[in-house]
């Protein structure tokens, strides 16, 4: 049994993560500011003695006894974290500069659930980790993207300054259960609007891709790769390389919905890009994974969610 912080407990991945560990018989402090999280995403398992639930912002220094620590704090959804820019990042470097401490102090492992924005719009197709990016520093999604840059660099600095045991694992996009239905991410806004029967927003053409992970499978390798050999720090991509148009992911919601609703287009948003899809060989040879769960099988379960969601009072 280990004793095992994670940071944005309360939020989609975040509670996912809780309660794989909690499966695993470990100890769980859950800590997060409710900006995002919510607490009805760690109902299911408040009640187990192993779990605990902690209102803190770590943008604030965290004085607790732990093994290891994921790093899971930061709105991820550009309606999130572009409505308090500033607040976006500092808690990328604040929050990281003080899960680093408490990680020095204690002795304990720590993962920092970094992301794909790191690429930016990227001009290498798939991106792999020694990809150093196509980030504009100025732009809407800039306290997002730089902040986790900045994050990563961080992380790295402690490591090599104080020997700091990290991991470092790039999100690419992610759904699953648990997803707010107003975090204006595109499965989750695709889904809601087909379950009302509402016009199907699509930015641009519609011929952007990206690449869809479920939940489940990306929980496995953020448990993987803190699993890893102290030797092997990352930055390492966890997504699916399934390549799917916006259009398609469209069309597809349309149809597992039985929805009568139609797509609409409208302006694409700045520095929105173009293509995103992981290049995922380090995962696999470091950590014997890869993604099982199929798109249509996932979205299967993200839809099933959202009905109850609706249904409910």
């Amino acid at each position: 049994m280990k004793r095992i912080l994670v940071t944005g407990g309360a939020g989609f991945l975040g509670s996912h993560l809780c309660e794989k560990l909690l499966r695993e018989g470990h100890e769980v402090l859950c800590v997060d500011n409710f900006y995002t999280g919510r607490r009805s995403n760690i109902l299911n398992f408040i009640k187990n003695p192993l779990f605990e639930v902690l209102r803190h912002d770590i943008c604030f220094p965290l004085y607790v006894e732990v093994d290891e620590i994921y790093n899971l704090a930061c709105p991820a959804s550009p309606i999130h974290y572009q409505f308090d820019p500033v607040q976006t990042t500092k808690t990328s470097v604040h929050g990281s500069i003080n899960v680093l401490g408490l990680a020095k102090r204690v002795k304990a492992k720590i993962l920092q659930a970094s992301t794909s924005e790191v690429y930016g719009d990227p001009e290498i197709h798939p991106q792999p980790e020694s990809y150093w990016g196509n980030v504009n520093p100025v732009g809407f999604r800039s306290c997002y993207d730089e902040g986790k840059r900045c994050a990563e660099t961080l992380f790295f600095d402690y490591h090599r300054q104080h020997k700091l045991r990290i991991k470092v694992a790039r999100i690419f996009n992610t759904y699953g259960p648990r997803m707010h239905p107003d975090d204006g991410r595109v499965v989750s806004n695709f889904i809601v609007q087909a379950l009302k029967g509402k016009p199907i927003t699509v930015y641009g053409d519609g011929s952007q891709t990206r690449s869809f992970c479920y939940m489940d499978d990306m929980i496995d390798g953020f448990v993987k790769l803190m699993g890893t050999p102290d030797n092997f720090t990352g930055p390492v991509n966890l997504g699916n390389p399934d390549e799917f148009s916006i259009l398609e992911l469209a069309s597809k919601i349309i149809e597992l919905t039985g929805s009568k609703s139609k797509i609409i287009y409208k302006p694409l948003p700045q520095d929105d890009p173009t293509q995103r899809k992981p290049d995922i060989k380090l995962a696999g040879k470091a950590l014997k994974w890869r993604p099982k769960v199929k798109l249509e099988d996932g979205l299967k379960e993200t839809i099933n969610y959202f009905r109850k969601l609706k249904a409910d009072p």
